[in-house]
């Protein structure tokens, strides 16, 4: 803003989780703060800019915020912790006036900004620790792991506990652990309540497990992607593919001993395509084929469906292509689709981007994170 011509008085900044200021004193307090604030804008014709960091220490912030967001020369800008201030919430608490803007974790891109090493080397780095903003503080491996640890314990799950009231917080450290070993593979909370059960002998019935992982989707470390039938032109009920937010915080959950680069590849590649705005389904094509002499319907599986409104893209994540057969089992399922949408697999080698004679795009996944499609 400051680059853009606006004055430094007119960016007014409050943290609260700060200690007080000698000049301000404690703003925690709504009238202290109505007060503070409103004597920093003093001209109704040029634009201020607020921001209220961790706004939720202020008790009945609500009222105060929507009072400023209704004068036309003040833009309001807010942050909070998951376990007080969700983006559920923003519909209920500012009545439409607001909206949400989704901060991700540091992109692959943006990890390698102003880094020196070999590509190669970050991307292990990235794909290891991922890319929480706060480790760029940490200075040391075991920095980094106590960081990412503390981080998910520490915070994300207390504060969804603190939240949600749940009292089995056992059960939802072990639902958090499923889903870190099943990224990018198909589920739903009946066969991950049967998956608890078994293996690690966690009693946990299948609508508690939808509401621990609307909690954990609430609070940004996770997302599920649906499936949908190209050719039917429906998605499956209830199934779907659960994906980390930070990779680094699911191998962080998992004590990182499920690195498997297949799935943390493609768990990338979902957040990348997140990061850049796009709606992410996993794809069916469905198909009569002639098996052991009979006609059956044989479902083909593609990664990720990619759509923004304007462009659409159907993306297999392939680490590697060292051998012909793989090749074609990637090919197979896009083949399948018969519309005219760009059609791309992204390969673990550091190729040079080209397309087949079937009209199919070969990319590496360097050039896909640091270029774009």
């Amino acid at each position: 803003m400051l680059e853009q011509g606006v004055a430094e008085d007119n960016i007014i900044i409050v943290s609260f989780d700060m200690d007080d200021d000698e000049e301000t004193g404690d703003l925690t307090d709504r009238q202290a703060l109505k007060s503070y604030l409103y004597s920093r804008i003093t001209d109704d014709t040029t634009p201020y800019y607020i921001i209220l960091d961790e706004v939720q220490e202020v008790e009945g912030f609500e009222k105060l915020v929507n009072g400023l967001n209704a004068r036309d020369n003040v833009d309001v800008y807010i942050t909070g912790s998951n376990s007080h201030f969700l983006s559920s919430d923003i519909k209920t608490i500012f009545r439409g006036r607001g909206d949400e803007v989704k901060v991700w974790p540091f992109s692959f891109r943006e990890f390698c900004t102003d880094r020196t090493e070999p590509v190669s080397e970050l991307w292990k780095e990235y794909y290891t620790y991922g890319g929480m903003p706060g480790l760029l503080r940490q200075r040391t491996s075991e920095q980094k792991v106590a960081y990412l640890q503390r981080l998910w314990n520490k915070t994300y799950l207390d504060d969804v506990v603190e939240r949600h009231k749940v009292k089995n917080r056992e059960a939802l450290s072990a639902l958090a652990d499923a889903l870190c070993s099943s990224v990018g593979s198909l589920t739903n909370p009946n066969r991950i309540s049967n998956v608890m059960r078994s293996v690690q002998n966690t009693k946990i019935d299948s609508e508690t497990v939808s509401n621990y992982i609307g909690y954990l989707e609430e609070a940004f470390l996770f997302e599920g992607a649906k499936r949908y039938n190209i050719k039917g032109n429906k998605y499956f009920e209830s199934i779907k593919k659960y994906y980390s937010v930070d990779v680094g915080l699911r191998n962080a959950k998992l004590n990182f001993r499920q690195q498997e680069i297949t799935h943390i590849m493609e768990n990338v590649i979902y957040n990348e395509l997140r990061m850049r705005g796009f709606a992410v389904d996993v794809g069916v094509v469905e198909a009569r084929e002639m098996r052991n002499g009979k006609s059956e319907y044989i479902q083909y599986e593609i990664d990720f469906i990619a759509s923004n409104g304007r462009d659409k893209y159907y993306i297999q994540s392939a680490f590697s292509l060292d051998s012909e057969e793989k090749r074609q089992q990637e090919l197979r399922s896009l083949l399948k689709v018969d519309d005219s949408f760009q059609k791309i697999v992204i390969t673990g080698s550091d190729i040079a981007a080209y397309t087949d004679n079937k009209g199919i795009r070969f990319m590496g996944l360097f050039q896909f994170l640091l270029s774009g499609i």
